[in-house]
């Protein structure tokens, strides 16, 4: 075979794979358009398919009320942080492990990282930013300990170490050292100062029960 012949196998080669792919092109899409239009209902206007989430979330949080746009697998510490802009909440390890993320669901602290915000509907969500009186701007008893103590190195765990304090002392008011350092064992300190954290527990107790 010499080079024209060769040139023109090639030239009906590269016809006969482009005329296949534009077939197969043109297939697809008429599958594809009479799906997404059969029965003359365009697919947006379908209704979501049984069993799938609903995005748009009310959230309570912090006593107000918040709408928010929240994917199936959003977790509760990301929706907070990145949809409601409530950085208080902090990602640590993102495993339930460190509690940088520590929110109050009902009262009761929860990690944030391990929760998924469409679980929570209808619970009320207290985040650091919550704490504060909105109406005198008093300092919570236990964000009133800190600055006294100075409990926190980097602060980087502070959140979640007051958060879980709340949760602590709004069941026990009055707990011993040893009471406070088991019910804060799941808050992890990078900087090791946990001296001065139970401290400010013992403190922000103190001041509960001055209230």
């Amino acid at each position: 075979m010499d080079e024209v012949d060769i040139t023109r196998a090639l030239e009906r080669s590269v016809s006969r794979r482009t005329f296949i792919k534009g077939v197969i092109a043109v297939g697809a899409t008429a599958s594809s358009v009479g799906y997404l239009f059969r029965g003359g209902t365009p697919l947006l206007a379908m209704p979501a398919a049984q069993g799938t989430a609903e995005r748009l979330l009310t959230l309570t949080v912090n006593g107000q009320l918040r709408r928010v746009d929240v994917l199936p697998h959003e977790t509760l510490a990301m929706t907070l942080r990145y949809k409601l802009g409530l950085t208080g909440t902090k990602l640590g390890c993102d495993r339930a492990e460190c509690g940088a993320c520590t929110v109050l669901l009902d009262g009761v602290p929860h990690y944030g990282c391990s929760i998924l915000t469409h679980q929570i509907r209808g619970r009320a969500i207290t985040t650091i930013e919550g704490l504060q009186n909105p109406d005198t701007g008093a300092l919570h008893p236990v964000q009133q300990a800190v600055l006294d103590e100075g409990g926190f190195q980097c602060a980087f765990c502070a959140p979640g170490f007051c958060m879980t304090m709340v949760g602590m002392l709004e069941e026990n008011p009055d707990p011993t050292r040893e009471e406070a350092a088991h019910a804060l064992s799941g808050n992890l300190c990078r900087c090791g100062d946990y001296h001065k954290i139970l401290n400010t527990a013992m403190r922000a107790a103190q001041l509960v029960r001055r209230v």
